[in-house]
């Protein structure tokens, strides 16, 4: 007969081996190295890789799907399907797309297409094919529909994921950037950096239903957990913008540092962070004091990330293939994700794959 304490230490292996799988993980496309990384934030480590995307910087999911939404900066191949090789969006063609309307990338309005990746499968299911490189992306609240932003098309597209398919277009304005629905689904906001302006959309009748002038270059954005505020990052006037979602205007307005990029919220809503690219700064913005408290973090900080339920804040960074952990109450570097190759964009956590 087993001894007790070898049946009480399989039990203990085992329990552990199934949480240490069942733990949530973070998605995240890596632009021109043309895959998605995951990591498992229980332990903060890299446990694998799905390829078959090119350079793909905009992920987005909801509760409601199971899949995972991946934008492409690739132009597609008009002679066959899937993306075209071996052209790519080089360094200089993406700061052009990020420049307002400045600049214009002569690839930024070529059609390209959105790859739909089963987590579980570890592969893209489906490729759709869209009217412009895809920059970000997002997916409704019931994972009905997903939105592919296109900036240099002017407008996005909004795709079916029952039928795996594009039932509509609109335009929203110069260089769209980022798109937030509400809780319930009813609206959809896209900034549009060429304009600083913040389309509101009606998504039963995919119809414009009001126009927010905010800052200069308006890009990421995050919505408060009960909806009543919208902050949005203005990249060249380095303000967040709060919009006030019931009186259709921006009721504040915070200065917080240059060219401003990621944006997210704490659990609480208390606390909004900011990653500033042009100052290497990561700023939290007590929203009820209005207090900010401002960390050093180089080289570029990027794409940011607070982790609900695990109170960490991770952000990537522009220049290096890596992601700090950070403590968020002092925005203190726990740890370091060394990610080997390409730049860390729009990261995305599931609970289970």
């Amino acid at each position: 007969m087993m001894k007790r304490s070898t049946m009480l230490s399989l039990l203990y292996f085992l329990l552990t081996s199934i949480t240490s799988h069942a733990g949530p993980l973070m998605y995240v496309p890596m632009g021109t190295a043309n895959d998605l990384l995951i990591i498992d934030l229980t332990t903060d480590t890299v446990t694998g890789r799905i390829d078959e995307l090119e350079n793909a910087h905009g992920l987005s999911s909801s509760p409601g799907t199971e899949f995972l939404v991946a934008g492409s900066m690739q132009p597609a191949d008009a002679t066959k399907k899937g993306p075209a090789k071996p052209a790519q969006m080089s360094e200089a063609e993406h700061a052009a797309h990020h420049a307002g309307g400045k600049k214009k990338s002569p690839q930024a309005a070529s059609p390209s297409y959105v790859s739909i990746v089963h987590p579980k499968h570890g592969h893209v299911m489906h490729r759709i094919d869209v009217r412009g490189l895809t920059h970000h992306t997002a997916v409704s609240p019931d994972g009905k529909l997903a939105i592919a932003v296109h900036s240099g098309a002017g407008g996005i597209s909004v795709i079916d994921l029952e039928k795996m398919a594009v039932v509509k277009t609109l335009q929203t304005g110069l260089w769209p950037n980022y798109a937030v629905f509400t809780r319930d689904g009813a609206l959809l906001y896209v900034s549009n950096a060429g304009n600083g302006v913040v389309s509101e959309i009606d998504t039963r009748k995919w119809t414009i239903s009001g126009k927010i002038r905010v800052g200069k270059e308006p890009e990421h954005m995050v919505m408060s957990a009960d909806d009543r505020f919208l902050y949005v990052a203005n990249k060249a006037s380095g303000t967040v913008s709060v919009i006030d979602r019931a009186a259709g205007k921006v009721g504040n307005t915070y200065t917080v540092g240059k060219k401003l990029h990621g944006i997210d919220l704490s659990d609480d809503n208390r606390w909004l962070y900011v990653a500033s690219k042009g100052e290497n700064t990561v700023s939290k913005i007590d929203l009820q004091t209005g207090r900010i408290t401002v960390a050093d973090l180089a080289p570029a900080p990027y794409h940011l990330a607070y982790i609900r339920g695990l109170n960490k804040l991770y952000v990537s960074s522009r220049k290096l293939p890596k992601i700090w952990v950070l403590e968020p109450e002092t925005l203190r570097p726990m740890r370091e994700i060394d990610l080997k190759k390409g730049v860390a964009h729009q990261m995305v956590m599931r609970s289970n794959p």
